[in-house]
Order: C-alpha cells, then sequence, then structure tokens
C-alpha cells in the first residue's frame, strides 16, 4: 500500500482538492482512524468527544487553535501494561501544524508531535502528507517514536548523523517536554491511508449525507503497552494482530462526529465527538432589543411615558432600598430648578432602567447632553449596555438632548465611560445606520467617577443576590479519569457605599466522586492538593465571606482591598492595583495578600498554614487572531518563586480559550507527577444560548493537581472586572450596539 500511494501522488486536476470538512480520528485529533493526516478543522474549532474499546478509552479536547495550528488534550485509561490487568489513566498533549496547503500539483503537508508532555508512552513526531483526488483523500506519513514501532525502515535523519541513531526515554515525573528524543530513533515507521466520501445514500425518509469510509496502514505495532515500550518488538504480548484499521465515520451536520472502526486486527472501536464553532456558535432565538421609541414631543414632555413592564417582586424589593438626593421641588434659582428638574426626570427613568436589567446610580441633565450613571446590567458587552440604555431613556430624556453620557460600574468601580450621540441609534433603528456607524459617533473616555453637582443619585446600601448550580471537575486522576462534584451556593453582595460592600457565598454538597480522591503525597504545603479532603464535607460551606472596597484612585486607575474568608481553601487580606490605560492594549497589575489556609469543613477555622504571596502581571492583547496573554512573576502560595504565563483567544462571541504553565523554583522531583503547573480552559458565555446574563460556564483541565505554581483566587480581580471597558473590547464588539 505505501508505495501504491507514493506513486498516486502526482499532480491531479485544480478541482479535485475542493475543500471537503475533515473527519476526526480515535486519537481526538483530524485524521484517518489511529494515525494522522495534513488536514484541519476550520480556525476556533473545539471539539470534545471520546473514543471507547475494549481495555483502552480516549476521552479528548481537541482546539484549532490557529489557522495552522491543531491542539490536542487527551486523557487516556488504559489496561496496566506493568501488572497486564486492572486500568490506569495517562495525559497526553498533541500538536501538529501545517508546513504549506494543498494546490493542483502539491499535497498538503504538516508536521506533529504526539504526546509532547506526556509520561512518553504514547511519545511520536510524524511528517505526513495528503492529497485529494475527486472523492478519495489519500494520505502518506513517515513517524517516529511510538509511530516506528512497525521498524519499517532506518531512521532517513540517521544516515550522516549519528545523534539520529538513538531515542533516549527520560520520564520522570511526566509533563515536560522531552526536546532531546524529538525525531530520533533507529527506526522510522510509515503509515498510510484513504478515506473515500462516500455518495449520498437515499433511504425512504432522506438521504443520508457525510459518510467516509476509511482504511489505513498504521505505523503503530502495538495493541498495548504490556512488555513495556520500548522494548525489543517480536514476542511482545502488547503487539497488535494487524496494522491494518478500516473505518466508517458520519458526520450528519458541522457540529456532530461519530465513527466506528476495527483496529488492531482485534478490537472494535467506537468513537463520537461534538464540535462548537467560537465565531458562529449555535444560538437560540433571541428576544429583539426593546424599541427605539420616539423622542418625546416638546408639547406633551411633561406626560407619562410609556408604561415600562411590571417589576417582578425582587425588583420591588430592590426598589423599596432606593433613595434620592436632592430636592425633588424645583426652586428659584438655576442650580435649585436644574436639581428639581433631574429630579423629576429621574422618576420615570430610573424605573425604565431597573426594567432594563440595570442598577441606576445617577442622572444629570446637562443641556444637550444627558449624563446617566448604571451599575451591573444583564449584559455582557459595552456596546449591549449603551444600546440597551439608550433604548430605556429614549422616551423619557428631553428632544433637545442630542449627546448621552454613560458610566458604567461593575462592583462599585467604574469600567468605562463614553459619550454617544441618540441620531446615531435613531437612524439604525429607522434603517438608515448601521451599529458600525453608531461606533463612529461614540467616543471612549478615561475611566473615573464623575463629579456630583447636581445629579440625582441612589442611596446605599444596595444589595444583589442570586442562587446558581456549581460543577466542580478534575481530570487525570490516576484512579479515574474524571472526579467532579455538583452542588448549589446562594450568594449576596451588600453594598455600603464609598465603593465598599459586603458579599458572600453559602453552598451544599450535592453529588460526585472528587471526594474519593488519593490522598496528597506532595512535598511541598498542600496548598491546593488536598482538594479531595475539601470535598468530603457534608454540610454547608462558605466558600467566600469577605469585606471589600474597589475604587478609582485616579482616572484608569484601579484599585482593591479584601479581607475575610477570600476562597475555599485560603481567608486574609488581599490588595491589588491595575493600571489599565482606556485606549491600549495592555495593562499592568499588581497584587499583594496575606493569607492562612482554612480547614476541611470551610467554615471559620484554619490549618496553622499562613504565607505571604503575590505577583506582578502584564496583560496584552496581540494583534493577530484576537489573541492575547497574560505574564506573571512572584512568589506562589506554597512558597515557590517564578512566573506564569498565559496565552488564550476571544472570539467575539465572548468563547474564550487558551493555556497556562507556571515555572517556579520547585524541582520536577519535589513537585510531584506533572513537573509543573500547566492546564487549559475554555469559558463560554450564557449569553448566546438566548439567556440574558453576563455570567458563563468555565472549565479548567490540569493533567493533575499539585501544589507549585498556584494563585489565590479571589472573586472579582481586576482585570477581569474591568476588561469589557476598554477601547479595543467596544470595538471587538460593537455589533452589540444593535442587540
Amino acid at each position: 500500500m505505501p508505495f501504491f500511494l507514493a506513486s498516486a501522488l502526482a499532480a491531479a486536476p485544480a478541482w479535485a482538492f475542493d475543500e471537503v470538512p475533515a473527519t476526526g480520528s480515535n486519537f481526538g485529533r483530524v485524521g484517518l482512524i489511529e494515525m494522522p493526516n495534513a488536514r484541519f478543522r476550520p480556525d476556533g474549532t473545539i471539539e470534545a468527544g471520546l473514543a471507547l474499546r475494549r481495555q483502552r478509552n480516549f476521552w479528548f479536547v481537541n482546539f484549532q487553535a490557529l489557522p495552522f495550528l491543531e491542539t490536542t488534550f487527551r486523557i487516556t485509561d488504559r489496561l496496566n501494561g506493568t501488572t497486564g490487568r486492572g486500568t490506569t489513566t495517562d495525559r497526553a498533549f498533541d500538536l501538529k501544524l501545517r508546513l504549506w496547503e494543498e494546490n493542483a500539483w502539491r499535497p498538503a503537508l504538516a508536521v506533529g508531535l504526539q504526546d509532547v508532555i506526556g509520561t512518553g508512552l504514547y511519545q511520536g513526531e510524524y511528517l505526513v502528507a495528503s492529497k485529494r483526488f475527486w472523492s478519495v483523500d489519500a494520505t502518506l506519513g513517515l513517524g517516529w517514536g511510538r509511530l516506528a514501532t512497525g521498524n519499517d525502515l532506518r531512521n532517513p535523519l540517521s544516515y550522516g548523523n549519528s545523534y539520529f541513531r538513538s531515542r533516549p526515554r527520560e520520564v520522570g515525573q511526566g509533563g515536560t517536554v522531552a526536546l532531546n528524543s524529538l525525531f530520533r530513533g533507529r527506526s522510522a515507521g510509515i503509515f498510510a491511508g484513504l478515506e473515500w466520501s462516500v455518495p449520498p445514500i437515499p433511504t425512504p425518509l432522506g438521504e443520508i449525507e457525510g459518510l467516509r469510509a476509511k482504511i489505513e496502514y498504521s505505523a503503530d505495532r502495538l495493541r498495548d503497552e504490556r512488555g513495556g515500550y520500548p522494548a525489543r518488538i517480536a514476542g511482545l504480548r502488547g503487539e497488535a494482530a494487524s496494522r491494518v484499521n478500516l473505518g466508517l465515520n458520519w458526520q450528519p451536520n458541522r457540529h456532530v462526529d461519530v465513527g466506528l472502526s476495527f483496529v488492531h486486527g482485534t478490537d472494535l472501536l467506537l468513537r463520537a465527538s461534538l464540535r462548537l464553532h467560537p465565531d458562529a456558535p449555535p444560538e437560540l432565538p433571541r428576544q429583539p432589543p426593546p424599541p427605539m421609541y420616539p423622542r418625546p414631543n416638546p408639547v406633551a414632555e411633561t406626560l407619562d411615558p410609556p408604561p415600562s413592564p411590571r417589576p417582578t417582586l425582587r425588583e420591588r424589593v430592590m426598589q423599596a432600598a432606593f433613595g434620592y438626593e436632592g430636592t425633588l421641588r424645583p426652586g428659584t434659582d438655576d442650580r435649585e430648578g436644574r436639581a428639581g428638574r433631574n429630579a423629576a426626570l429621574a422618576r420615570h427613568l430610573f424605573p425604565a432602567l431597573r426594567a432594563a436589567g440595570f442598577l441606576p446610580i445617577a442622572f444629570d441633565l446637562r443641556g444637550a447632553e444627558a449624563h446617566v450613571t448604571v451599575s451591573g446590567g444583564r449584559y455582557r458587552t459595552l456596546a449591549q449596555v449603551t444600546g440597551r440604555v439608550v433604548r430605556a431613556a429614549q422616551p423619557l430624556l428631553p428632544p433637545e438632548v442630542e449627546r448621552l453620557h454613560l458610566t458604567w460600574k461593575r462592583d462599585g468601580v467604574v469600567v468605562a465611560r463614553l459619550v454617544t450621540l441618540r441620531e446615531a441609534f435613531e437612524n439604525q433603528a429607522r434603517h438608515h445606520g448601521s451599529a458600525e456607524e453608531i461606533l463612529q459617533a461614540t467616543q471612549l473616555l478615561p475611566a473615573f467617577p464623575e463629579a456630583s453637582g447636581t445629579a440625582i443619585r441612589t442611596v446605599p446600601p444596595r444589595l444583589s443576590w442570586g442562587i446558581a448550580p456549581t460543577l466542580n471537575l478534575q481530570v487525570g486522576d490516576a484512579q479515574t479519569s474524571l472526579r467532579w462534584q455538583a452542588g448549589v451556593a446562594a450568594g449576596g453582595r451588600l453594598e455600603f457605599g464609598w465603593n465598599t460592600a459586603l458579599a458572600g457565598s453559602v453552598g451544599q454538597r450535592i453529588a460526585g466522586n472528587l471526594d474519593g480522591g488519593l490522598p496528597s503525597d506532595s512535598r511541598l504545603p498542600h496548598v491546593r492538593s488536598d482538594f479531595a479532603r475539601y470535598a468530603r464535607t457534608t454540610q454547608p460551606t462558605i466558600p467566600a465571606l469577605y469585606l471589600e472596597r474597589i475604587w478609582n484612585p485616579v482616572p484608569d486607575l484601579f484599585a482593591r482591598v479584601t479581607a475575610g474568608l477570600l476562597e475555599p481553601m485560603f481567608g486574609g487580606a488581599s490588595a491589588e492595583l491595575l493600571w489599565r490605560p482606556y485606549n491600549r492594549s495592555w495593562a499592568i497589575g499588581l497584587d499583594v495578600n496575606y493569607v492562612a489556609q482554612r480547614d476541611y469543613k470551610q467554615r471559620f477555622g484554619a490549618l496553622g498554614y499562613s504565607v505571604a504571596t503575590g505577583h506582578a502581571s502584564l496583560y496584552a492583547d496581540l494583534p493577530v487572531w484576537n489573541l492575547y496573554t497574560v505574564l506573571r512573576a512572584g512568589r506562589y502560595l506554597a512558597g515557590d518563586w517564578g512566573g506564569t504565563i498565559e496565552v488564550g483567544r476571544r472570539f467575539d462571541s465572548g468563547i474564550e480559550v487558551g493555556g497556562f504553565a507556571s515555572f517556579t523554583n520547585v524541582r520536577s522531583r519535589d513537585f510531584g507527577e506533572g513537573s509543573f503547573d500547566k492546564g487549559i480552559y475554555i469559558r463560554i458565555p450564557f449569553d448566546f444560548f438566548g439567556i440574558g446574563t453576563r455570567n458563563r460556564a468555565s472549565a479548567s483541565f490540569r493533567p493533575v493537581q499539585r501544589d507549585g505554581g498556584q494563585r489565590l483566587a479571589v472573586d472579582n480581580p481586576l482585570w477581569e472586572v474591568s476588561r469589557d471597558g476598554r477601547d479595543d473590547a467596544l470595538r471587538r464588539g460593537y455589533e452589540w450596539f444593535a442587540r
């Protein structure tokens, strides 16, 4: 088969390789059945799924991180190769890089690293080419490491260079990148395959489309790891009965990928995955924005506006706590008359803003400019906040008002100020303008609270609360691939004024197996590795209870001081400063904390361990592909010193995917399994499911939870509070002006 395919990689008509959706392989990456190919998913695609067969299961997350870079995180439940019975778990991370794309005369070419930071059981490298001929996609590749266990030929790189003739393998604690073994070894392996796009099959219920038939010749000669790897291949009990694999794949739509295959000559395998396209996620029907009413008639300016929706019980309770400063009776001089007019307008405007989901803070009418301050809201982007405030105020503001000066606050701190034109929203509502024209008519200002003047303001205290389900995940445990704990939490925030608030929550565990984690064997202080002991309590817990002040000392400078029970495992005092220029793509932060470890019941007791910790941080948006990075340096909870690098990608839909790694002065053997802290995360906002909320689902996957490189987790880190108030965020989300 390899020789036939090698001769088949010749010129084909230009139309022969029209774009056909790539399919997944059993290893979680795009590929054939077990082997990779040179195909890629559309940029940004997120895929999660599983591949099940006897004595080995794969659980994977695949992310097309860049148009030319595919990343795959995989957890394996496999036969224990040492004992020959029972199972153990293994974690792996794969990379595949496109070298060039296919054209009329050349195949697509890619290079990849398999299990690049795992234990090395599946570690391998490959160079692979794919070429499409009408309805058949042909693949030919060369592999090293695990992909050379077939001993097909001598390592081509070893000719004339003895360095590549041997392949060292030092597993150690796992988790390290073995650069000294890449593309090395006495032999190399050949793999090849064909993927045929099956024509639509007619049935009484309609045509079945999206079927692919696959056949491959594998470069991996092992079915499992009995006898060890690498080792002498001949006579191993873990050797596969056949290197030819057969499979059938079905993609009924762009979100589902399922497959059935027969591998190793002995095993039937089922694969299934779901895909998410962050640039075009599936959206449930969304309520249209409120209508843009015409400006009030000057003659009827004193008439009541259109009635607001009846407030809910919670809103009525909230409204009962609101009052107004200033005199409600017009006075005799200009200042008193202006205050009286502000109060009269605020009587109608504030209920309309509350009905739109905001907490109204202040209102001041200054000639042709109306100054409105709101806090919170159900909306994620500054553009949507602006659009909803304008629509709520439109039928209530005097007709001569042309500009709206909006101040948006979160958790008591001003995160954004802008001035926008009322006429731009009116034109867009009449289909005479666009969201882009609204952006051009909007000017962002430095974040800083305005002077009070004659503004009408709501008077603290102000209360907000909520109840939500909780889910805690732990992947890669030595006994099981997934540990989890589900529960429910009720939280609240009471604002006293002066940017000060009391916040906290009460939680109750409902179900899960997180409490079954193995006892920690860490040589470091057990700042995180005792997670199972924290999960065992069956009584209500207090995840957080703290007093907090967040404010703007000067424009674009944010400050936070928090004291109390800061998170489930630590309490103490935390202080943070963040300089975030509104018109720049970067920010600089500094946090300093002194904390003590809480007891396992998560009440008010302590374990006796305390530490001073803190970091200097640089946040930066990169100029390509909506990438961002966070660089940190400082002291971690276990007393170790070092730095963390985080790189992520934030799509216009609000979905974020990224990864992080921390490197400290803790030696690998002291850190334990994994060698250093690392992981990936995904954050999905709920608003594209048709839910009006700023909440989001967030999942973080660490190959293993250890104690080195661990940071304190406070509720309101200033970057998360303020990042949506920047010029870059406004421009990326400008379409939300009209939503």
